[in-house]
C-alpha cells in the first residue's frame, strides 16, 4: 500500500464514507453520532445507530490526524498488530517464547485476514477478528472457575459486540460452545456461572449501542441485510450461482478455506503429540475448528435457518476467523513436538513462503484505486454525499429513488436544481418534488442532528425537506411538535405549513432505547470496575494472611 496506494476492496467505499461523515460530525460538536449525514446523496439514513462504532471511530480518528488516503492502511497495520499481540496472549500460556511469537506472526497474516485486507476491505471484521484470540483466553480462564477474569472477558467480549455485528454472532456463539466444552470435560456445570455472568458483563457494556440497533430495527429494512446473495444459503464453500463475478470470488475464499482447514489438519495431528501439555487449548480449538469447518458446507443449512441470528452472519466463510486461531496455534504447537529442531523451523519457513506467494498472488489481483478516496472526500465536501445501505433505509422507503445520483443521468434530467436544494416544495398533483417558489426560507442551522430555519408563505404548502424520515426525527411549528409525513417511495421528509411566517426546528431526538442503553452501559461499567477493584484488594490482603 506504501507503493500503490490503497487497495479497494468490495466494502472500502462504505467504511471510508462512514470514518469521513463521523470526522465531519465530530467538527459539529456531536461526539458520537447517529445518523449518516451525507449518505442517500445527503438525505441520510440510520447507519450509525446499527453499525457497530468501533470502527469508524478509530477510522475517523485516523483520517483527523494523517491524511485521509494513509488513513486505511494505518488501521490494517494497527489491526494486524493487535492481532498479533493477541494471540501472542493466548499462545504464550502454552507454548515457549519462539513458538508463541510463531503462532502470533502467522495469526495476524493468516490466509483470511489476507483475504480481508485485499479483497473485502473489511475494517471492522478485522477490527472484531484481532481481538478473537483474547476472548478464547479469557474463556478458557474464567470457565476453571477464575472469577477475577470475569471482567476482563466481559470488555473483551463488548468490544467484539461494538466492532462487526456478523462476528459478534459467532464470538457469542463460539464461547457458548467453550464453556459447555469445559462443562463435558469437567463433568460440572461450574463453568457456566461465571461464564454466563462474563457474556452478560459484555452485552450489558455493549448495550449504548445493542439496545438502539435492535429496538429500532422495525424502523428500518433491515432484511435485507440477508437478502439474494447475502443470504448464508448462497455462500457456502464451492457455491454455485448466477453471478460469474460472485461465484469467482467465492471459489477463491472456497480454495483459501480448504487450504487453511488441510494445514490446520496436519498440524493439529503433529501437535497432538504434546497435546498433554496444552490439552485443554488444544481440544478446544479442535472443537471450534470441527464445528466452524462444519458450518461453512452446506449440510449445516438447516441450523442456518434456525439458529437464532446465525443468518446475520451472512456469510459461512467468515467462520474461517475461528479456524485460523487453530491454524496458527497448531502449527507453532507441532514446532514444540519435532524432534528435530531444523525440520520444524524448515516446515515453519514453507509454511511462511505459501504465505507471501498467496499474498502476491491476492496483490496482483486486487483492485487498486487511487481516486476512491479523493472522490469520497470531494463528494462530502461539496454536499453531493454518497450512496446509501438498503438495510438501513426506514421502512416504506426506496433509496434508489431519491435524486442526486450522479450516475443515474436518466432521473437527474429536469430535477438538476432540486437535490441541491435544502427545502423544496411537494406538488400533490403530479408527486414530485419542485424548487420551493412562493415560500419565502431563511436558513439559520443545518447540520446532522438539527436543521432549523424560517417560511413564510401566503398559501398553504407541504414543504420537503433534503432528509429522508425516521421516527428520531422531531419536527416542531412554532414550538409546537407535530408528525411530519414522508413522501411516496422516497421516504423523503414532509412538513405542512399553513399561510404565514412559521419557525420551524427538526432534531435528532433521544430516543427511550437510547437512553435505557447508555444507562445500561454506566451501571455495567462501575459494577465490573467495583468487581476489579474488590479482587485487587482480595488479592493483596491474601498473602498476609
Amino acid at each position: 500500500m506504501f507503493f500503490r496506494g490503497n487497495v479497494s476492496g468490495h466494502d472500502f467505499q462504505f467504511h471510508l464514507a462512514s470514518w469521513m461523515d463521523a470526522a465531519g460530525q465530530w467538527r459539529e460538536g456531536i461526539i458520537y453520532p447517529r445518523w449518516a449525514e451525507w449518505a442517500n446523496w445527503g438525505f441520510g439514513e440510520p447507519r450509525f445507530v446499527f453499525y457497530p462504532p468501533a470502527s469508524w471511530m478509530i477510522g475517523a480518528a485516523l483520517g483527523t490526524v494523517l491524511p485521509w488516503a494513509m488513513a486505511p492502511g494505518a488501521f490494517i497495520w494497527l489491526l494486524l498488530i493487535a492481532a498479533g499481540i493477541s494471540m501472542w496472549k493466548l499462545a504464550r500460556e502454552w507454548l515457549a517464547g519462539p513458538q508463541a511469537i510463531v503462532a502470533a506472526v502467522l495469526f495476524a497474516v493468516n490466509p483470511y485476514h489476507l483475504v480481508i485486507v485485499y479483497y473485502r476491505s473489511d475494517f471492522a471484521e478485522l477490527l472484531a477478528g484481532a481481538i478473537l484470540p483474547l476472548a478464547v483466553w479469557g474463556a478458557l480462564h474464567v470457565a476453571r472457575g477464575e472469577w477475577r477474569r470475569v471482567p476482563l472477558l466481559a470488555a473483551v467480549f463488548a468490544g467484539i459486540w461494538l466492532s462487526n455485528a456478523p462476528a459478534a454472532v459467532i464470538a457469542t456463539y463460539s464461547l457458548g460452545l467453550i464453556f459447555v466444552g469445559e462443562c463435558a470435560a469437567r463433568r460440572s456445570v461450574r463453568p457456566l456461572a461465571p461464564g454466563a455472568a462474563a457474556m452478560a458483563g459484555g452485552f450489558c457494556l455493549a448495550a449504548f449501542y445493542i439496545l438502539p440497533a435492535a429496538w429500532e430495527q422495525r424502523w428500518v429494512q433491515i432484511a435485507q441485510a440477508v437478502a439474494d446473495n447475502l443470504r448464508p444459503a448462497q455462500n457456502f464453500l464451492f457455491t454455485h450461482a448466477n453471478d460469474p463475478e460472485f461465484v469467482r470470488f467465492n471459489w477463491k475464499v472456497s480454495w483459501v478455506a480448504a487450504g487453511v482447514a488441510l494445514v490446520t489438519a496436519v498440524a493439529a495431528v503433529f501437535a497432538a503429540r504434546k497435546r498433554r501439555e496444552f490439552s485443554e487449548l488444544f481440544w478446544m480449538l479442535v472443537l471450534l475448528g470441527v464445528v466452524s469447518i462444519g458450518l461453512m458446507l452446506p449440510f449445516s443449512g438447516i441450523l442456518w435457518r434456525w439458529t437464532p441470528d446465525l443468518r446475520f452472519v451472512q456469510f459461512p466463510w467468515r467462520w474461517l476467523e475461528i479456524v485460523c486461531m487453530g491454524f496458527a496455534f497448531f502449527i507453532a504447537a507441532a514446532m514444540s513436538s519435532s524432534r528435530k529442531r531444523w525440520a520444524s523451523w524448515f516446515a515453519v519457513v514453507l509454511v511462511f513462503a505459501a504465505l507471501g506467494a498467496a499474498a502476491s498472488a491476492m496483490i496482483r489481483d486486487a483492485w487498486w484505486d487511487s481516486v476512491d478516496v479523493p472522490a469520497m472526500a470531494e463528494a462530502i465536501q461539496s454536499g453531493r454525499g454518497y450512496e446509501g445501505t438498503d438495510e438501513y433505509a426506514p421502512v416504506g422507503s426506496d433509496h434508489y429513488e431519491l435524486p442526486g445520483d450522479p450516475d443515474d443521468t436518466e432521473r437527474a434530467e429536469g430535477v438538476s436544481s432540486v437535490p441541491a436544494a435544502r427545502i423544496g416544495k411537494f406538488d400533490a398533483e403530479t408527486g414530485n418534488i419542485v424548487p420551493a417558489a412562493g415560500v419565502r426560507l431563511q436558513i439559520e442551522r443545518w447540520s446532522a442532528e438539527r436543521r432549523v430555519f424560517e417560511a413564510e408563505t401566503a398559501a398553504p404548502v407541504t414543504l420537503a425537506l433534503k432528509l429522508v424520515n425516521y421516527p428520531a426525527w422531531e419536527v416542531q411549528i412554532n414550538g409546537q411538535e407535530i408528525h411530519a409525513g414522508a413522501g411516496p417511495d422516497t421516504g423523503q421528509m414532509l412538513v405542512i405549513l399553513p399561510p404565514g411566517a412559521h419557525h420551524v426546528a427538526v432534531r435528532f431526538r433521544r430516543t427511550w432505547d437510547r437512553t435505557t442503553g447508555n444507562a445500561i452501559s454506566v451501571l455495567s461499567a462501575l459494577t465490573l470496575l467495583g468487581c476489579v477493584g474488590a479482587s485487587r484488594k482480595r488479592g493483596r490482603k491474601g498473602p498476609a494472611s
